[in-house]
């Protein structure tokens, strides 16, 4: 990696950046010009410099030019134009050159942030891309969380800045010069007194700022060991619950956010200090352009138009100039970033990328022997785990290696597939050294099964397949839409120094695995999965999931149709009793009142049966069926009972574990609100405590709590 950022920008936008300087140096011409018309405007037409006659005119736009060697060349005579109509001349002008100035701005700051952004996206690229080819033993090293941190937040600046390292600088400082130099050329005093504030602002300011890039740095540190912290909580929760030990994490987190307020004050405290300061340098100057310049203007030594266009120049002085002290102190910020990112990142030896090049052709399997010669390995703490071990493994023998925790037998498999590196000695196939090997020869020809299993975020399907995604086997089928948008895509991915891999592509390396493609790949599978014991356990995940019908349309009428097959088989066998199935005609004795209700069972998180109870469509059904003051007198009777069966067991009684419509907590609530509803009607109860009174019904079965709450009528 670069060790500075800007040589690290400018490598990489070199081209971009001379362009947006070119346009930058363009932009001054409309800019200045913009300082100089106010003036011609207040004394020409509106103060009647030119024109002291009735019937005087000026002329307008007259372009023409002395070249060398070519003499006078005039381009366009003019407009000859009288006062009323040189003003709004001059004031059209005036509104060409405002809007000008604002495409300019508006095109630079559209392509700095395109080239932020893309160079954004090629610095993470790149730091991933890093740590994909780390050694195996930094790992140990290093937190997840905060590497996470570092690619995803840190670096953030960095993108804003590439866009601003060379163009802001000359737009800012464009504009400040040009600024102040037409202040100079209307009057040198006044231009002196400018150039005497901004040259304080540009010495004051910049150092002040150098303890806010301190606090800026103690900031960024503390907060990243934060998520460091936080990341060690998150993974070993069952650890601290397990030792008691939540509060000594309390404690911890409490120190660490202590020290970043204690930093983050002292930080506002000071940021607002070099803004007032800022700030009253600022408007002085205005101060002093009033006295001064208007004692002038009384001598007459400076005319009115002069002391606006000055005034109006001065305006817009310090805004460039604030912006280009903020971009020094965002400079030395990024960079102080960028430098952390370096130290972490800048690692070495790291894997060459040569090893972890695409392969698409299909790779061989291997003939040679393993052989070990003279390997040492080594744990963190640099004890010997394994000391000049040699040993030849051929093809088809089958090795155990053998010893206790500690001994080295984990370490030496680990070296075997790659996992940690050799202190020394050197493992060898065919004579070729294991680390020299491409990942796409040691990474679909060797496996290795360790006790830490990764199972990513994802199906799994996709989990069970990565171990055959090497590189994109098929080209996706886009539409004319969608191959415009890829190809956008592709192009600002070569640009940012992005692969241009598809990952909506298929990258199943189907053949590999014995299958010709996603139609039969479960079947070359399914001796894998019945090998390592787990069939069963998919079988039994996939029976507990739920269809999505809209993707497997045909699985939802297979399982209807088992449904019925199934009924079948248990009325020929002559055990139809044992399932009660549903019935559109009949009420189902052995499903819950709610269960009755919805024809079926609920589908929880996002429904239970105090959401049925509450649900405002449900509330206006049984109104109008009449069930609300009958399902209202099944959960008060359903109460009493459990209230008076149970309020005196204490609440890790196994009794409760049966009681499905009421858990120990809600014993004392409905007590309570059985005292409270014991003379009153259901119209006198209120909508809440209807609710968890009916509620109550919906888990009732007569079969199982027999309470004799469900008379026939009311299961009709």
């Amino acid at each position: 990696m670069e060790k500075s950022l800007a040589r690290y920008i400018w490598k990489n936008t070199r081209l971009q950046q001379l362009w947006i300087l070119a346009v930058v140096a363009a932009s001054m011409v409309p800019y200045f010009l913009s300082f100089d018309l106010p003036k011609q405007i207040v004394n020409g037409p509106i103060q009647g410099d030119g024109f002291e006659g009735p019937g005087a005119t000026q002329t307008f736009m007259h372009i023409a030019y002395d070249l060398p060697l070519i003499g006078h060349v005039e381009f366009f005579q003019g407009l000859q134009l009288n006062r009323f109509q040189m003003l709004m001349a001059l004031s059209l002008v005036f509104l060409a050159l405002v809007v000008l100035n604002g495409l300019f701005k508006f095109y630079i700051n559209t392509y700095k942030g395109r080239l932020g952004e893309r160079m954004l996206r090629r610095i993470r690229f790149e730091l991933i891309d890093r740590v994909l080819r780390f050694p195996p033993i930094h790992f140990k090293r290093v937190k997840s969380a905060e590497i996470a941190t570092m690619i995803k937040d840190e670096v953030e600046p960095m993108g804003g800045f590439t866009g601003d390292a060379f163009v802001s600088p000359a737009l800012l400082g464009g504009q400040a010069i040009t600024a102040l130099a037409f202040i100079i050329v209307q009057n040198f005093w006044l231009g002196m007194i400018a150039a005497g504030i901004v040259g304080v602002q540009a010495i004051v300011i910049p150092r002040m700022r150098k303890r806010l890039l301190d606090l800026g740095r103690q900031r960024q540190l503390t907060a990243r060991e934060l998520s460091g912290r936080v990341g060690e909580i998150v993974d070993g929760i069952g650890t601290i619950h397990g030792n008691d030990t939540s509060n000594l994490e309390r404690a911890d987190i409490a120190s660490r956010l202590g020290r970043i307020f204690s930093i983050r004050y002292d930080l506002y405290q000071w940021k607002f200090l070099v803004k007032f300061i800022n700030n009253f340098l600022a408007q002085v100057t205005p101060f002093l352009f009033y006295a001064i310049g208007g004692y002038l203007a009384l001598q007459g030594r400076l005319d009115i138009g002069q002391l606006v266009a000055v005034i109006s120049a001065y305006k817009d002085l310090p805004g460039p100039l604030k912006e280009l002290i903020d971009w020094d102190q965002m400079r030395q910020d990024v960079q102080v970033k960028y430098q952390q990112v370096y130290e972490q990142f800048n690692v070495e030896p790291l894997i060459d990328s040569r090893i972890q090049e695409l392969a698409t052709a299909p790779v061989g399997a291997l003939t040679g022997a393993f052989v070990v010669t003279n390997l040492t390995l080594s744990d963190d703490s640099g004890a010997r785990l394994v000391d000049h071990v040699s040993v030849e493994i051929k093809p088809n023998e089958t090795v155990a290696i053998v010893g206790p925790n500690g001994s080295g037998a984990e370490a030496f498999a680990e070296a075997l597939g790659r996992m940690v590196w050799p202190d020394s000695g050197r493992i060898t196939i065919d004579g070729r050294d294991l680390l020299d090997m491409p990942e796409s020869i040691t990474g679909r020809r060797i496996s290795y099964a360790s006790s830490d299993t990764f199972f990513f975020h994802g199906t799994l399907a996709s989990n069970l397949l990565y171990g055959l995604k090497h590189a994109p086997m098929t080209d996706p089928v886009y539409d004319e839409r969608e191959a415009l948008e890829y190809k956008w895509h592709s192009a600002e991915a070569e640009k940012a120094g992005n692969p241009t891999l598809d990952l909506n592509s298929d990258w199943v390396d189907y053949k590999a695995a014995g299958a010709s493609g996603p139609e039969d790949i479960l079947k070359a599978i399914r001796p894998v999965l019945d090998a390592v014991l787990i069939s069963q356990d998919i079988l039994d995940l996939a029976l507990r999931s739920t269809v999505n019908t809209d993707v497997h349309v045909a699985l939802g009428d297979h399982v209807v149709a088992l449904r019925a097959s199934l009924r079948d088989r248990l009325r020929d066998e002559g055990l139809d009793t044992i399932v009660v199935p549903f019935d559109f005609d009949a009420y189902n004795g052995q499903a819950t009142v709610g269960e009755n209700l919805l024809f079926g069972t609920m589908k929880r998180p996002l429904m239970t049966n105090r959401r049925l109870a509450a649900h405002p469509y449900f509330q206006q059904l049984f109104r109008e069926t009449g069930l609300s003051t009958d399902l209202y007198a099944m959960g008060l009777e359903i109460a009493e009972n459990a209230v008076e069966l149970f309020h005196d067991l204490p609440p890790d009684h196994p009794f409760f574990q049966q009681l499905t419509f009421m858990t120990a907590d809600d014993i004392p609530t409905y007590q309570a609100l059985l005292q409270k509803l014991q003379s009153r009607r259901f119209e006198d109860a209120t909508p809440e405590e209807r609710s968890a009174i009916i509620r109550l019904s919906f888990a009732y079965i007569e079969p199982r709590h027999r309470f004799g709450l469900l008379t026939n009528e009311l299961m009709e």
